[in-house]
């Protein structure tokens, strides 16, 4: 998902537009962007931290984790482009989100899966290498009540898919616009909106699409023939004019979860498949992963939609180290 915000105007500028608009606040909190040596995928992967305030203060303090998966175009710096840490930041000046730790790893085009052809073993990179480095490195707490996973559009089926699959290792998940697809199309006979979710899935999943590979893969399926996963916390929502279609969906998961008796939470709110969709919507997904660690805010519901703040609030000072 890199589409722009009004007349096309690219993400990362939309949000630094708005801004430079708005006052500026205190500082808090601190990003870092490394990357991370894999054997699996043999090459090195880069990823971005956004460190609570208190991390580099309070030595001895461990810290829940969100791991977020970014969208097909998009790269480990998507919430720093884009305006997430500013959201982050003024939601906890307002005391409604707790301190925690967000983790994006660079995802390419992978679907966060095992490629088709088992040349991009992304998953078993992740589950494998980069949940255990990222672990050691870093201050967070032990135990699946700790560890979310979020993610829109691509991300957002690689958030859901990875905690149906491995239910052992999160204990909530959330997803923005995710790619939802119950069935696949007969591509040889697409319409318009059906070739665009050819080119978005590309060759993850075979040139053409290969349908047993698919349904493996796909969380429809990992709901339908799967554990009833015990304690998972789930959000999820679309824009109801999504370009894809998701939010058709969206609407199939949300019932077939329904019928499993599979707890969630679940909306479809007007907008289609772009960052202004998610501006609008992210900090629910922020609060949802808060409650789950036990941070916080109280209640089972955050504040208003219209009152929450938005990904594009205010200026922000970023610190990165690279190698």
């Amino acid at each position: 998902m890199n589409e722009g915000g009004p007349a096309g105007i690219p993400a990362a500028l939309f949000f630094l537009f708005c801004a430079l608009a708005a006052p500026p606040a205190r500082a808090a909190g601190r990003a870092e962007c490394l990357s991370l040596s894999s054997k699996i995928l043999g090459r090195a992967v880069p990823y971005c931290v956004l460190l609570p305030p208190t991390y580099d203060a309070q030595k001895t303090t461990r810290y829940p984790v969100l791991y977020f998966l970014h969208g097909l175009g998009e790269n480990e710096q998507i919430l720093l482009q884009a305006g997430g840490m500013n959201l982050v930041e003024d939601l906890r000046e307002q005391n409604q989100l707790g301190e925690f730790l967000i983790v994006t790893p660079a995802g390419d085009r992978s679907f966060y899966i095992n490629s088709h052809d088992g040349r991009e073993r992304y998953e078993d990179f992740l589950v494998r290498e980069f949940l255990p480095q990222i672990e050691r490195r870093y201050r967070i707490r032990s135990g699946r009540q700790y560890r979310g996973i979020a993610g829109v559009s691509m991300g957002g089926y690689g958030a859901l898919r990875l905690a149906f699959r491995h239910p052992e290792l999160f204990g909530s998940a959330s997803a923005h616009s995710a790619a939802l697809v119950e069935k696949l199309p007969n591509f040889s006979k697409a319409n318009g909106q059906q070739l665009a979710l050819s080119r978005v899935l590309g060759n993850v999943f075979g040139s053409p699409p290969d349908l047993a590979f698919w349904e493996r893969n796909s969380p429809f399926s990992l709901v339908r023939n799967g554990p009833r996963p015990h304690g998972l916390k789930i959000y999820f929502d679309c824009g109801t004019e999504d370009e894809f279609g998701f939010n058709a969906g969206a609407k199939a998961f949300h019932d077939l979860l329904r019928s499993r008796g599979i707890p969630h939470e679940f909306h479809l709110y007007p907008g289609g498949h772009d960052w202004r969709y998610v501006a609008e919507h992210f900090s629910a997904s922020l609060q949802f992963h808060s409650r789950a660690f036990g941070l916080g805010p109280s209640g089972k519901q955050g504040p208003p939609e219209s009152s929450r703040p938005k990904v594009e609030t205010r200026n922000w000072k970023l610190v990165i180290d690279t190698f």
